[in-house]
């Protein structure tokens, strides 16, 4: 059984009408599927209750990983190739240490890179679906589903709000 979701949107022209709404929309059960705004907020996030991203994470261990790979690089290749330079040891802290701080930037960068484009969910090829793009400019946008017999009253609550709504088609869900 299929059912049909109608997609609606709220556009609010200031951040406070927005976080109001959105709490107001949790409050009273409705589903937000996505919040669009124009500038980074947090107030949004917070009553959103997102949680703090984790690229972070993925950075730290690039960075742990190529301290380890540029160090042990350059200690296999001088303990491989046994150079011995005026009585020097083969295995010198100092410079292996510079080796494996220049890989800590270089694997951090790769982490950065993989924790982005893993925890954004990228690449995105439907980024302009049910997106308006007021919410670039100057318009917050909150973004609901519903199904047809309810969309009169989200309709309304975003009216009331003072928001101007914008409806788009959805795609048929498998219930």
């Amino acid at each position: 059984m299929t059912a049909e979701k109608i997609k609606l949107m709220g556009l609010f022209e200031t951040e406070a009408d927005a976080v109001a709404a959105i709490a107001d929309m949790q409050a009273l059960g409705w589903g937000i599927e996505k919040v669009h705004s124009p500038v980074p907020s947090e107030s949004i996030a917070k009553v959103l209750k997102m949680r703090k991203s984790r690229v972070g994470w993925f950075t730290l261990a690039g960075g742990i990983t190529g301290f380890f790979a540029g160090f042990l690089l350059a200690a296999f290749t001088a303990a491989r190739w046994s150079l011995i330079v005026s009585g020097k040891p083969i295995v010198a802290l100092v410079p292996f240490f510079i080796v494996g701080f220049e890989f800590t930037i270089l694997f951090a960068v790769f982490g950065n890179v993989i924790g982005l484009i893993t925890q954004a969910n990228l690449p995105n090829f439907n980024y302009s679906q049910n997106y308006a793009p007021e919410c670039s400019a100057d318009q917050y946008g909150i973004l609901a589903a519903c199904g047809p017999e309810e969309s009169g009253e989200l309709e309304a609550f975003f009216t009331e709000r003072g928001a101007r709504i914008r409806t788009f088609e959805a795609a048929p869900s498998v219930a």
